[in-house]
């Protein structure tokens, strides 16, 4: 795991490990950027977001073939986390709305979906043929940041509390553009992944390359390229 100043189950209070003495912060995240601690704690800057990635986990990028970053995932032995933020308006209640439209989607899509109370309000469980699933949604100021955890059926609940931990610490970075609300706040990647990605996109188009064919260190996705790394 990650190195956690806090630590949390899917049936406990989260708890503060360390104390923090004379820091006037929120005792858990998700944070605003105006708000974020100075815990020491290592975390993967994507410009909008930036989460702290498990041990062993494998950062997986899905790039549009125009150009712009469509989904960061963190790949983990037990499931792969997604977390994402959208503009949001002052008042909170959106995840209420974008909760339901996702169960109704689900729905539609084959999927058994229920809702159950968590630790910053509703989440969605549902289960598919292709994973078992969990969305957390958080209402922060004038952005939402979702969380997915999609995973084996058997590793439900340690996927979901990884989901717990990284949404826990996670940090928005909302900026002061006017957006349109539930517009996805854009994804920046460290120049270091940019530069991976690009060359996992040369080796793609090298001549006598099968098409499709992906490399150990990345592959195609749906609709996009994927670019896996080890952090």
């Amino acid at each position: 795991m990650f190195k956690r100043r806090r630590g949390r189950s899917s049936n406990d209070e989260l708890v503060t490990e360390d104390a923090l003495p004379d820091q006037q912060v929120p005792e858990y995240g998700p944070f605003d950027e105006s708000e974020a601690p100075d815990d020491g704690l290592e975390r993967l800057d994507l410009g909008s977001v930036r989460v702290p990635v498990p041990e062993g986990g494998q950062l997986q990028v899905e790039v549009d073939p125009s150009g712009p970053v469509r989904a960061v995932h963190l790949v983990t032995s037990v499931g792969r986390l997604t977390i994402s933020a959208f503009a949001a308006p002052r008042s909170k209640g959106l995840w209420g709305e974008v909760s339901s439209e996702l169960a109704e989607q689900l729905r539609r899509d084959g999927a058994s979906v229920r809702t159950e109370q968590g630790y910053w309000g509703p989440e969605l469980v549902g289960d598919s043929q292709k994973a078992a699933l969990r969305f957390v949604g958080v209402d922060g100021p004038r952005w939402l940041l979702r969380g997915v955890a999609a995973g084996p059926p058997e590793s439900a609940q340690e996927c979901a509390k990884l989901l717990y931990d990284v949404v826990s610490d996670a940090v928005v970075v909302r900026g002061e553009e006017p957006m349109p609300v539930r517009t996805p706040l854009p994804i920046e990647l460290p120049e270091s992944i940019l530069r991976h990605i690009q060359q996992a996109q040369e080796q793609e188009q090298e001549p006598g390359q099968a098409q499709g064919q992906g490399q150990s260190a990345g592959g195609p996705a749906a609709n996009g390229q994927a670019a896996n790394g080890q952090f």
